[in-house]
């Protein structure tokens, strides 16, 4: 019997490329295949010059329960965590924050361990109203990784984001949008529409801007201000030499929309 593809890729005409974590009989609980998966469809979405966003979901009722751990146990002697996570969701998470194209995270349902770090490396977070994000390692007297120790006090500050993580507090869509987890919150009967409207809205701006602005903060997250003002520096002579740019003056100067698409 063939085994169901553990990512499933749906493009469309508008430029939209979605990637659906598919093992929804375990809430998309990550195994070894999954990962792989997903870390070579973002690698060839890179040079996929049709896909201008890629959405990231969840097949099912789950987004991603995390790590599935009967993958791990199964393996021969004790687990070697290091090893895995250099294996498997560290090169994953870079691959996300260095994509020099948008990335949407859909929450569609629990994002768990591993599975919320992963909910929170888009670079836009939307989310369904039955979204849940549960920073759950220390039930089992893990740290969080994959991320989560980078992003989540980013996003809430330390002290918050100890909280969550030291309790393992579910955190549902109403409040994880007034805590700056995600950008949007949408009905769960509509979602799947309502990122494809907001994916394609994002795909129509200029697409090499957006990668130098992606560029820019991934910098400034880690570096002074005079380092992140010299970058902006270097950076804004590419975005000015690039075609977008002159097409964007050219709009202006018409009073017309730009087409950006073009480029």
């Amino acid at each position: 019997m063939t085994q169901p593809e553990p990512v499933l890729l749906s493009k469309t005409k508008n430029a939209v490329l979605t990637l659906s974590l598919n093992r929804p009989e375990r809430l998309n609980a990550a195994n070894d295949e999954l990962l792989f998966a997903l870390t070579e469809a973002l690698k060839t979405a890179e040079l996929d010059n049709a896909m201008r966003v890629v959405v990231i979901t969840g097949s099912g009722r789950g987004f991603c329960a995390g790590q599935d751990l009967g993958d791990v146990q199964n393996r021969e002697g004790s687990t070697n965590f290091t090893e895995h996570l250099r294996h498997t969701y560290i090169p994953l998470i870079q691959t996300i924050r260095g994509l020099k194209k948008p990335v949407i995270t859909a929450v569609n349902g629990v994002a768990a361990g591993a599975g919320a770090s992963l909910a929170l490396s888009g670079d836009i977070r939307l989310w369904s109203e039955h979204a849940i994000l549960i920073e759950v390692f220390s039930n089992i007297a893990l740290i969080p990784d994959a991320g989560s120790t980078w992003m989540l006090p980013r996003l809430v500050g330390a002290a918050r984001a100890f909280e969550m993580m030291a309790f393992a507090e579910k955190i549902g869509a109403e409040d994880g949008l007034k805590l700056g987890l995600c950008e949007q919150v949408y009905s769960a009967g509509t979602f799947v529409d309502d990122v494809q409207v907001y994916a394609e809205r994002l795909a129509a701006r200029p697409l090499n801007a957006l990668a130098l602005t992606k560029q820019a903060i991934n910098f400034a997250l880690g570096s002074t201000l005079d380092a992140a003002l010299d970058n902006e520096a270097v950076l804004q002579q590419l975005a000015g030499d690039h075609a977008e740019h002159k097409e964007g003056v050219r709009a202006f100067a018409g009073k017309r929309k730009p087409d950006f698409g073009q480029f």
